[in-house]
């Protein structure tokens, strides 16, 4: 994987999407910066293309749609098989997320959501018949997030 380096306007473009990006436009970050939004629109497509942006994703509210239940799972796999038992495990029905960890325990987290128990049941027994380890259960209340502060210009 290359670096890429990334300047000021680059890092403020990069706040902003994670602020707010369905209701920012690039005029609105080329005003702030005294730049064209077409250099702002050539510099969203560049991160885009240097794989630095990955992509843009809707923000669901899983309880308001029903699912009520949404848990971590903390699992385990063995290292030569983590990141193909990642991928598989993202395709069990209810999982929404995979991370994969850098270490020996607890190095696969599942994110799952379910309308009841029986889902989040059901949800572990398939990640346990994939190979997985299942070590940990955890209901989550809330998640909270933020942009990334080093790429706010403001706050640097």
């Amino acid at each position: 994987m290359t670096t890429r380096e990334l300047d000021a306007l680059d890092k403020q473009i990069l706040y902003t999407l994670q602020s707010e990006a369905r209701h920012t436009s690039s005029s609105d970050i080329a005003s702030e910066h005294d730049v064209s939004a077409s250099t702002v629109r050539n510099r969203i497509q560049q991160l885009e293309a240097d794989g630095v942006i990955r992509g843009y994703h809707a923000d669901v509210d899983y309880e308001t749609t029903g699912y009520q239940l949404f848990t971590l799972i903390v699992c385990t796999a063995p290292i030569p098989e983590r990141e193909e038992l990642a991928a598989a495990a993202a395709n069990v029905p209810g999982v929404v997320e995979v991370q994969e960890v850098v270490t020996g325990r607890g190095n696969v987290l599942v994110h799952g959501i379910g309308v009841d128990g029986d889902d989040l049941s059901r949800i572990g027994e398939e990640l346990d018949e994939l190979g997985l380890q299942v070590s940990d259960e955890d209901l989550i209340r809330n998640t909270h997030k933020r942009p990334y502060s080093a790429f706010d210009a403001d706050e640097t």
